[in-house]
């Protein structure tokens, strides 16, 4: 299981960075005292850590992916919110969709995960 991934956020970009992810599911959680520095969101047990850097670093073709079952209505509202939504080619016959933090990391979107092997 992944529990979390931390992304390097430039302070002035965290607020919007958590509406995104806010729009995909996650809730914002308490992390713990000694590392309040940090932004955490949490949605069904997995988290993203958003931890503030005046350089961040954005891996390419790096990307988080995120399973949207209500993948239209998802994409819907990352544009009423402002966010470019680029479509991509199904794999395992799931819709898939881009779209970018405002710092540029990626976050792939996914209508269902592939089948188990």
């Amino acid at each position: 299981m992944l529990h979390h991934v931390g992304i390097e956020v430039t302070p002035a970009e965290i607020e919007r960075t958590i509406e995104l992810l806010q729009l995909l599911g996650f809730e914002l959680v308490e992390p713990p005292e000694t590392l309040r520095e940090f932004t955490w969101l949490e949605h069904e047990g997995t988290q993203v850590h958003l931890m503030p850097s005046d350089s961040p670093t954005v891996p390419s073709p790096g990307h988080t992916v995120v399973v949207t079952p209500d993948f239209e209505a998802t994409v819907a509202a990352l544009r009423t919110g402002g966010f470019e939504v680029e479509a991509r080619r199904e794999h395992w016959g799931a819709t898939r969709a881009l779209t970018f933090t405002p710092d540029g990391h990626r976050v792939e979107l996914m209508a269902h995960p592939p089948p188990k092997a």
